[in-house]
């Protein structure tokens, strides 16, 4: 009898462990493949995204769309935006990644931007009216945050095949395509890179909502470059 009355505890408390293995397993299958979750460390993209949002960013949006001028992606920037090993040791690097994945720390490899040239386009800043071209065609930025020019850096550069030209909405604390072209890869991202499309703010509370996914009428995103 001592034993009947054990066993149904020592069942209830297996049951709890093993539904929280299988959450978690299911939690990083969905992660990993469909939808995922990752913190705003800065204020790059502002007024878009501000620092502390947690944002559900969908992997599988341009699976079958191709990645477009005005897109706002989040990309893998390791080789490009980042080094391809952090140098910090494999015990602060699983640190880092638990930190990511849990949604409380910002990731040292993982970017938000957005697309303003792919595969074939020149993009040049700035003409004579202070704005930034594409193929030769000025571009009017509406989501710029207030008092931001285009750049203060000039560039001039064509995105290779498979590649992108990104730069954040909050231009003068951006470090972007801009600050690497010199750099390998000359500050373009290759498109296998991009890991998907935020979705909605999660939070804080308060800016709780879905993100718009256009891009203003008012900003022209162009013909293809032939």
């Amino acid at each position: 009898m001592l034993h009947s009355k054990r066993r149904p505890g020592k069942l209830g408390w297996r049951f709890v462990v093993l539904a929280v293995v299988v959450m978690i397993a299911v939690s990083a299958v969905v992660r990993s493949c469909w939808l995922d979750v990752f913190y705003i460390p800065s204020a790059s993209m502002e007024p878009y995204l501000v620092t502390g949002d947690r944002v559900l960013v969908s992997r599988t949006d341009f699976a079958s769309t191709p990645i477009k001028r005005g897109d706002v992606v989040v990309f893998d920037g390791r080789g490009s935006f980042a080094p391809l090993h952090s140098g910090k040791g494999a015990l602060a690097d699983a640190a880092q990644t638990a930190g990511e994945w849990l949604g409380i720390a910002g990731s040292d490899t993982v970017y938000v931007k957005r697309v303003l040239g792919v595969a074939g386009d020149r993009v040049r800043c700035c003409n004579t009216n202070g704005q930034l071209e594409i193929n030769g065609v000025p571009v009017t930025e509406s989501y710029l945050h207030p008092g931001d020019l285009p750049s203060e850096l000039a560039f001039d550069a064509v995105v290779p095949q498979g590649r992108l030209w990104l730069m954040g909405d909050h231009r003068s604390v951006s470090a972007d395509s801009r600050h690497l072209i010199g750099a390998p890869g000359g500050g373009m991202v290759s498109t296998e890179k991009v890991i998907g499309r935020p979705l909605m703010v999660l939070w804080p509370f308060d800016r709780i909502g879905l993100l718009s996914t256009v891009v203003p009428t008012e900003t022209p995103i162009l013909k293809d470059a032939q």
